[in-house]
């Protein structure tokens, strides 16, 4: 080896790994940033990675993909990982390897690294993407091999060769941001008994400090995806901007929640999705509105397993594709708009509409109409009921 392709954020792991990777291996270092939606200097990131020896900093802008390719497909499956993880970490990664794989290709490198610990399920995600990519490339993961047994000791091993890092051992959360979501872990975090201290959540406002004011939003949907806030039409990526600053502002969008990680144990990890949150829950109602049942009943198991595959790392696994195909074809219809109220960290349904609704009111009133024979619901029910008078008349006679 001679140069390795490090996936790069200027975060606690990646700033001690670059000095570590040429102490250790002697290999020129190329870091990639891949941006996708996190908030940062850009310049000042390229620099303080050279300043630690990298050779080269490539500053990749991924958003637009991100959004497309990754969000969406996810937010259309209705994936959601143990009933409250909307992912955020998790398909941002194989975006980022990919692009690792393609500059690794460029700059002739025969290694990538990342700063994923072995505890977790990044190094899963960033490796098997890898891997189906690059199936020859060589992976180095430092913390599976280095002498560095905690974020103490990496604090320490920063503060020793006057690395700039951006936590301290007072607030040691290990943080991951991206236009979807910033997820918080570790520190206090890691007893499940602890509240998430008021320093925790950056996005979101706690509900009791959120406005006195209820507010309504209209999002419009067009086959599934998101195209429209309050009447305007807006891109992906400026459309969940603005959605994330509106709920946040009313604090709608945390997840404090014990997940079972892949590699075996459980962790604790607060995440704030304000964005996903509102689009999620505008979402799920436009399908309850468009989609006949047993699409829709169907289409939420298939939901369950999109988030695991997602979860798992497995974004260029076959099955997730073809599970986007049948995702697809049931949000051909998924067109409309719907509106929410937010209030103080509640996000209610308040209307939907769509022009291919299936929702009829000549049939499911209470009032007089001319469309719906009530007595026809006896024979229905006889006929569908009719095993359960089998069975039990059988169990009569066999008691008799």
């Amino acid at each position: 080896m001679n140069k390795v392709v490090l996936a790069y954020s200027g975060g606690l792991d990646t700033s001690v790994i670059i000095p570590w990777l040429i102490e250790n291996y002697g290999l020129e270092v190329i870091a990639m940033v891949g941006n996708v939606g996190q908030t940062e200097n850009w310049e000042a990131l390229r620099q303080k990675a050279l300043s630690t020896g990298a050779s080269k900093v490539y500053i990749e802008d991924l958003k637009d993909e991100f959004v497309h390719e990754y969000i969406w497909p996810t937010l259309k499956a209705g994936a959601v990982y143990e009933g409250k993880y909307l992912l955020g970490t998790s398909f941002a990664r194989p975006i980022i390897a990919k692009r690792l794989v393609e500059i690794a290709h460029k700059e002739g490198a025969t290694a990538i690294a990342h700063g994923c610990t072995g505890k977790g399920n990044d190094q899963v995600r960033f490796e098997l993407t890898i891997k189906a990519l690059a199936p020859g490339m060589k992976v180095i993961a430092p913390w599976r091999i280095w002498d560095i047994r905690s974020r103490e000791d990496a604090i320490d091993y920063a503060n020793a060769r006057g690395i700039p890092i951006p936590v301290t051992k007072a607030r040691p959360y290990s943080m991951d941001q991206n236009l979807w979501h910033l997820s918080h872990e570790g520190g206090s975090l890691e007893d499940p008994w602890n509240e998430p201290a008021e320093d925790v959540l950056l996005m979101v406002n706690p509900p009791e400090k959120a406005p006195d004011e209820k507010e309504y939003i209209e999002i419009e949907f067009k086959q599934g995806i998101p195209v429209g806030l309050n009447g305007v039409a807006l891109g992906g990526v400026t459309l969940i901007e603005q959605l994330n600053t509106i709920a946040g502002k009313h604090g709608v969008g945390v997840a404090d929640m014990v997940e079972n990680r892949l590699v075996g144990m459980k962790s604790r990890g607060v995440y704030e999705t304000p964005a996903g949150t509102i689009l999620y829950a505008a979402h799920q109602e436009l399908e309850l509105l468009c989609l006949d049942r047993a699409t829709l009943h169907y289409k939420q198991l298939v939901a369950q397993r999109y988030a695991e595959l997602v979860y798992d790392g497995l974004w260029l696994h076959p099955l997730r594709e073809a599970l986007d195909a049948f995702v697809n074809v049931t949000q051909a219809t998924v067109t409309g708009t719907v509106r929410l109220k937010l209030y103080k960290g509640s996000c209610t349904p308040a209307g939907t509409k769509s022009p291919f609704s299936l929702y009829n009111q000549e049939f499911c009133t209470f009032g007089q109409d001319n469309v719906y024979n009530q007595k026809d619901a006896e024979g229905f029910i006889n006929l569908f009921g009719l095993p359960l008078v089998v069975r039990a008349k059988m169990q009569q006679k066999a008691g008799s």
